[in-house]
């Protein structure tokens, strides 16, 4: 070895010795940034949008990743038949029961107090609670109607992609945290592939700077660092999706494939919490463009109910206030009880959300994904700006590099 590089390193040997750690310093910073520009911010920051600023990769392109997300659930992973199915007709009748009749008698007592106070008043209570108790007496019968209806029709009743759309769309941070939750430890091994990357390079630069003690050569080794640690880590994640065995002896996965049956889990769990809730999906039924024949056809049976089991006072209801204003009173009461319907229908979420069984649905379909197809799932969120946390990475690694030439050559 040449004399002049073993004085320069006996002279300088703290600085040779601190490199590959500066390198892997400048690997982890790197990665960390990367990450953190995936996610933050949710808005943009800047002027002149999209060009001077920056906005976190996910939420930029959240539209894209909502359709990907949404078609993915939609398309392979929930069924609404399969699982509407799984609906028992009586226990969703019995969970509403109590709020059922309670909203019942709320609802006869004010329509009929409102459009026919005289006739009401001059009822004895007596009169007035059979009347109440009769009408009650037909809701085991209406909510059965109204689930087999649901039922046999969900294909009509239920966009289930418009569901998950509308969710993800209603909350901009909810698709960050969907993306963070399930990919925090492939994020934290992209850091980790700083360290040891970067400190792996960091050896070469402290070589090549021995040989040739160029000034370039920090913020070039430098800007490497941060350009293949950041690609190279990100590759990893995924690659590759089948496991391998390393020169026949270590078996390799990409992270993202050797964690998928915990990540079904998770996934499983977030998107039934967080999109497929049953308020979401009780909405959905309830407000979306092919609702309004099912909200006619539960009209048109509560109207049927009301005139089936009122059938005791409908003689004297109809003589004193007329055939046509009855069914005047009839449309109220069915009036009334459609404003009350999303209420109604909540009262039976927890058994529901038992029932549907949506998070363990969908972890074991995602287990039957393809690899590809499975990879879809986190892949989008690099995608596209993959480039971009490739180039800061390496941006960042150059002015590190730079500023350590400055300190050396002084």
């Amino acid at each position: 070895m040449d004399g002049s590089i073993l004085d320069h390193f006996a002279a300088h040997w703290l600085v040779y010795v601190s490199m590959p750690f500066i390198a892997a310093i400048i690997g982890y910073i790197t990665k960390r940034v990367a990450i953190e520009m995936m996610f933050r911010p949710v808005r943009f920051i800047g002027v002149l949008e999209p060009f001077l600023g920056w906005q976190g990769v996910v939420p930029r392109n959240s539209a894209r990743m909502i359709r990907v997300s949404a078609e993915l659930i939609t398309s392979r992973l929930v069924d609404p038949r399969e699982i509407v199915a799984r609906l028992d007709p009586d226990e969703i009748t019995r969970q509403i029961q109590g709020p059922l009749l309670l909203t019942i008698d709320e609802t006869t007592r004010e329509v009929m107090a409102k459009h026919h106070p005289q006739l009401w008043e001059m009822l004895p209570v007596l009169a007035q609670d059979m009347i109440v108790k009769q009408v009650q007496a037909g809701s085991p019968v209406l909510v059965r109607r109204v689930v087999a209806e649901i039922r046999a029709n969900i294909g009509e009743v239920l966009d289930v992609q418009q569901v998950a759309i509308t969710a993800l769309e209603r909350d901009k941070e909810l698709l960050v945290r969907l993306v963070r939750d399930i990919s925090r430890p492939e994020m934290a091994f992209i850091a980790r592939c700083g360290i040891y990357f970067g400190f792996v390079l960091g050896l070469v630069q402290t070589g090549v700077w021995a040989l040739t003690r160029e000034p370039l050569i920090l913020p070039i080794f430098g800007a490497a660092i941060g350009w293949f640690t950041d690609w190279l880590a990100i590759k990893l994640v995924f690659f590759p999706r089948e496991p391998v065995r390393i020169l026949g002896l270590f078996p390799f996965q990409g992270v993202f494939q050797r964690r998928r049956a915990e990540v079904a889990k998770q996934y499983g769990a977030l998107i039934a919490r967080e999109v497929m809730t049953v308020p979401n999906i009780v909405e959905g039924i309830l407000r979306n463009p092919k609702s309004d024949r099912l909200l006619s056809l539960i009209r048109q049976t509560v109207e049927r109910t009301v005139d089936e089991q009122a059938s005791i006072a409908k003689p004297l209801v109809a003589v004193a206030v007329g055939t046509r204003r009855f069914q005047d009173l009839k449309h109220a009461a069915a009036d009334k009880a459609m404003s009350r319907l999303d209420a109604t229908a909540l009262q039976a979420e927890p058994y529901a959300t038992r029932a549907l069984d949506i998070g363990n649905t969908i972890a074991e379909k995602m287990n039957r994904l393809t690899r590809e197809e499975y990879e879809g799932l986190l892949r989008p969120a690099f995608r596209q700006d993959e480039w971009k946390l490739i180039a800061v990475g390496a941006t960042i690694g150059a002015l590190v590099g730079h500023l350590q030439a400055v300190l050396m050559l002084q």
